[in-house]
């Protein structure tokens, strides 16, 4: 075998036993230096941080450290990271925020198509509870925005852009500092979900002229329920908890040191694999993955997304004559999704594949194969194997 760039880390204890985990994009394991740092904050240094006698002055610092640490990833300042307790959220305060902020009658919000639902779903709150009018704009057979249809939409009344980073089903890069240049000329508000992107990607939110990101923490190898969203400074948000005046008062309660130090170490250790190999590692297997696929079933897979601007980890196909779930149904091997969402056991179209204009059945068959920190080439071979023994059988 080839070896691959980079050097893997020692094997995770939850991934040793069981399947080949090709969904990190869903999730990702909690990484142990991650679950050793934020240990102590459960235990010995339970105080809160803002108080002002010994017990809170190792929680406070920890805070101060752990945001510094999120703002160094993204290239922010350290008082410009918000903690919140989800990507969900962070999008929330950015959203409404933005939306409330404004003070107008009828504030216009633009969107694109295959946004993930937590901006899909606030915008269309935005519009039923607070009077809003929803711009979403449509992509491309891979998935990308034409900034031209953003400069068409643009108004006077326009007062935020969101649009994401990298899509958690293609992988597909929008191009975000060119939209973001376009809500700039007019002096609108630009939000990025960079869930997917962060951690994966090295991000500057100066360069791409982002007033607004947000970072998730499971995606990057921290606990679940840990996110933050970078507020611009200069930008005014209505807070999205009110309360005790924490978080620059955008997010009341007491902070969640733990969780807050969760995120502070993935992105220490996100940025330190972004300063060496980066992503080549990961790409390599990927692109490993999609060789391996493509020789196995000749003429029968198909990308899904763009070839080039996608993340280093994600691999969306389709496979010709076969349903995705069935296929991983039959490879209990392999832990991964379609994209398909299923209701009362029928199961439809991922809303992202058909938007960007694919046939039911392409969808239908789709497969998002997504990779992360402890995949190696023996996962490659295990699933591409699996996949294409089910896949002759299906056909």
């Amino acid at each position: 075998m080839t070896a691959v760039a980079g050097t893997l880390p020692p094997p995770h204890p939850a991934l040793t036993d069981g399947p080949v985990y090709l969904d990190y994009n869903a999730t990702t394991p909690v990484d142990p230096r991650v679950a050793e740092a934020m240990t102590p904050y459960l235990t010995a240094f339970f105080g809160n941080p803002s108080s002002s006698h010994a017990y809170g002055a190792e929680p406070g610092r920890a805070l101060a450290e752990a945001r510094e640490r999120v703002a160094a990833l993204i290239g922010a300042r350290t008082p410009e990271i918000v903690f919140t307790a989800s990507g969900s959220e962070a999008n929330l305060l950015a959203l409404r925020g933005a939306v409330l902020a404004a003070g107008r009658t009828r504030p216009h919000v633009i969107t694109q198509a295959t946004e993930h639902p937590a901006v899909l779903e606030t915008a269309r709150a935005l519009e039923r509870l607070h009077g809003a009018r929803v711009t979403v704009l449509p992509v491309d057979g891979t998935g990308l925005v034409d900034p031209a249809t953003l400069a068409a939409a643009l108004t006077g009344a326009t007062v935020l852009v969101s649009v994401m980073a990298a899509n958690n089903e293609t992988g597909a890069l929008q191009p975000v500092t060119e939209l973001a240049a376009l809500a700039r000329e007019r002096g609108v508000l630009f939000h990025c979900d960079a869930a997917q992107a962060a951690g994966k990607l090295r991000l500057d939110v100066r360069r791409l002229g982002v007033d607004l990101l947000t970072v998730v923490g499971h995606k990057m190898y921290a606990p679940k329920a840990t996110a933050a969203l970078y507020v611009r400074e200069g930008v005014r948000l209505e807070p999205v908890v009110y309360g005790g005046g924490q978080e620059r008062g955008l997010r009341a309660g007491t902070e969640n040191v733990a969780l807050a130090v969760a995120l502070g170490t993935a992105a220490r250790l996100a940025a330190d694999e972004l300063a060496g190999s980066g992503g080549a590692r990961v790409a390599a297997l990927r692109d490993r993955l999609q060789r391996r696929l493509a020789e196995g079933l000749p003429g029968r897979v198909r990308l899904n997304g763009p070839a080039a601007a996608r993340l280093p980890n994600t691999l969306n196909v389709s496979i010709d004559g076969a349903v995705g779930h069935e296929l991983l149904s039959a490879c209990p091997q392999i832990a991964a999704s379609t994209g398909s969402a299923c209701h009362r056991g029928s199961h439809q179209p991922s809303p992202v594949l058909t938007a960007m204009g694919l046939p039911a059945e392409r969808a239908l068959g789709a497969l998002r194969l997504s990779l992360g920190r402890w995949s190696h080439e023996r996962d490659v071979e295990t699933a591409a194997a699996a996949l294409i023994r089910a896949a002759a059988a299906h056909h």
